[in-house]
């Protein structure tokens, strides 16, 4: 797909500097905004229309937030392939709304490391779900936009602007190649601090 309509957008940040200008913006092309947590109280703060994740999963945030967006209504709408009827088909029959957009930045592992926290203490600040969403969506860059990053909230709103409100397909490689280099380096220093 050239240019993806977007559509609906789940977002989940740690880095809120201009989360509510970006979801301001796409919820007033239309976009369904749906997210979690500290997230959402920031859009809803805003004005924002937003849904909660676990009014999308049927099933409530766990293990004192350790799980919240691993499921299949999440995942399934992330990596669907959106040029494959039986993909769709899927989806329909397990009433799964597609996802267009994820915008996801990462649990502050380097400011754990900075704070000298115990190896107890820092491994609750590795993100599971975050990484889990980013390198779904760029994995699926053909049918779904990821946006890593506050630094790339103006060029994605530029692509969409340039593009009647659809994401092009080169914008959409981009920002999965950055999306990659996000994980890596994140798990990069996960493992440097880890290792024993």
């Amino acid at each position: 797909m050239d240019l993806l309509p977007i559509r609906r957008a789940i977002l989940s940040v740690t880095d809120k500097s201009g989360l509510a200008e970006f979801a301001g913006f796409l919820a007033g092309i239309g976009v369904e905004l749906v997210s979690t947590g500290g997230t959402m109280k920031a859009l809803q703060a805003a004005g924002l229309p937003v849904k909660q994740v676990s009014d999308v999963t049927g099933f409530p945030e766990i293990l004192g937030g350790r799980v919240k967006t691993l499921h299949p209504k999440i995942h399934g709408g992330i990596l669907c392939n959106k040029d494959l009827p039986e993909h769709l088909e899927t989806l329909k029959q397990m009433d799964i709304v597609p996802i267009d957009l994820v915008c996801v930045n990462l649990y502050n592992f380097a400011g754990a490391v900075s704070r000298k926290l115990s190896l107890e203490q820092a491994v609750e600040e590795i993100d599971i779900g975050g990484p889990c969403m980013i390198r779904a969506a760029a994995k699926n860059y053909h049918s779904v936009l990821v946006v890593p990053s506050p630094e790339w909230y103006g060029p994605a709103m530029n692509d969409l602007k340039a593009h009647d409100m659809r994401s092009s397909l080169e914008f959409r490689q981009l920002m999965a190649s950055r999306a990659f280099d996000a994980t890596s380096r994140y798990d990069a220093l996960i493992t440097s601090y880890i290792r024993p």
